[in-house]
């Protein structure tokens, strides 16, 4: 009789475990599948008024990390390319000045350059994009990883949107296992946000005057 039971509430918990691995995988398989189609590399991406940048974290010294570096790297290769003519750079204060020093380092124009220090993550970066910058068009550059969660929640803000993976060849093979295994639980908490909760982000219309100016002179409709 014990040992019924007990067999009982073993398949009980494994019933619940492969639960809730289906819940927490399936997320991350939707919103890859969908993103598929519209990610490329820099070279064969199409034009798009704007890039967006996703923030990555900063060395001791003040400039990119390795991650953010391949981020930009691969953003200023579509502006050299006449891809897309204006940068935004996306994070947490001060990621966005150290993205801008490196962009400008590399030749980009300053007035080509746009800052977004309320980037907090990636859903607001997504928020702030259409409702503060009115973007409804561009180009997302992050990492492969990354990119259906990112492009999944600024189509969800009614962005039309192409992503550009960053190249990941030097990576720590397991900082890599980290990044996907993270980000898998984030798409799940992505997709809750998107359809469910639809917070505000911290900072939802913390945009400057000289901002605003310089987006209704730059930000132009492709034809």
């Amino acid at each position: 009789m014990l040992k019924q039971k007990i067999q009982s509430l073993l398949r009980l918990v494994l019933t619940f475990a492969l639960a809730a691995l289906v819940l927490t995988i399936l997320p991350r398989a939707l919103t890859t599948a969908l993103a598929l189609p519209a990610i490329h590399a820099a070279k064969d991406a199409p034009t798009a008024p704007v890039a967006i940048v996703y923030g990555a974290g900063i060395r001791r010294d003040g400039g990119p990390s390795a991650v953010l570096r391949d981020r930009l790297d691969a953003a200023i290769a579509l502006y050299r390319a006449g891809k897309v003519d204006t940068l935004l750079l996306s994070g947490a204060a001060p990621e966005p000045v150290s993205m801008q020093g490196y962009a400008l380092e590399q030749g980009v124009a300053p007035e080509d350059i746009l800052l977004d220090e309320g980037g907090l993550r990636t859903y607001d970066t997504c928020y702030r994009a259409a409702n503060v910058f009115g973007i409804s068009q561009a180009i997302l550059v992050t990492n492969h990883f990354h990119l259906p969660r990112a492009m999944y929640l600024c189509s969800q803000f009614g962005l039309d949107v192409q992503g550009v993976y960053a190249e990941e060849s030097r990576y720590w093979r397991g900082a890599l296992v980290v990044w996907n295994v993270r980000e898998t639980l984030a798409t799940v908490v992505a997709l809750w946000e998107a359809h469910i909760s639809r917070p505000l982000p911290t900072y939802p219309d913390a945009m400057t005057h000289e901002e605003m100016a310089l987006w209704s002179a730059v930000l132009k409709p492709l034809p």
